[in-house]
């Protein structure tokens, strides 16, 4: 199936959950916010909202600095 990621065309094996996304793209979730489909997820709920296909998906990397 077919998602966009990050602003890009992206295939992923099979729908899932957030979290799912999240592990098969080997993205540390504690260090990440995710937007679907231009809303925003709180993270309790990522491993019970389904990803389908043709979601737009947004990974923000949290940074840290000083």
């Amino acid at each position: 199936m077919e998602i966009t990621l990050n602003g890009e065309k992206h295939a992923v094996k099979e729908a899932g959950s957030i979290l799912d996304l999240l592990h098969s793209l080997g993205v540390d979730p504690e260090k990440v916010a995710v937007e679907l489909d231009r809303q925003i997820v709180r993270t309790p709920l990522w491993g019970s909202t389904p990803v389908g296909a043709g979601a737009q998906v947004e990974i923000v990397h949290f940074v840290g600095g000083g």
